[in-house]
């Protein structure tokens, strides 16, 4: 069973920084670089969203609009890890962080696996 642990999480000022990690372990029957990696939040009463995502060659990139500028997801498929690098940290940026790992193979079947998630808490 694939397995994400996220890490980094803490309380930080606004303004400030904060580096997430996801480290990946479990493969049986696939590996690493087969899935792309998300990185969703979920505040409190509200849903999560889609926060970053990265290819599984990590070549390509998405962000929401409201971290653009801000994040930057990358990945090294040599040490099975994920990253979110988080700058001017915003009080609105207070959330649980999950990792995430999503593969579709080439018959069609899909594979999604969670992290258990990691708090964020932008305060003065």
């Amino acid at each position: 069973q694939v397995q994400l642990v996220e890490s980094g999480g803490g309380l930080v000022q606004p303004g400030g920084s904060l580096r997430l990690s996801c480290a990946a372990s479990g493969f049986r029957f696939s590996n690493y670089v087969m899935y792309a990696m998300n990185w969703y939040r979920q505040a409190p009463g509200k849903e999560r969203e889609l926060v970053a995502g990265i290819s599984s060659a990590g070549s390509s990139t998405n962000y929401a609009d409201s971290v653009k500028g801000r994040f930057t997801i990358s990945r090294d498929n040599a040490k099975n890890t994920t990253y979110l690098q988080m700058n001017s940290l915003k009080p609105e940026d207070t959330a649980v962080y999950y990792c995430n790992a999503k593969r579709t193979t080439s018959w069609g079947m899909k594979y999604e696996y969670w992290g258990q998630g990691t708090q964020v808490t932008v305060s003065s």
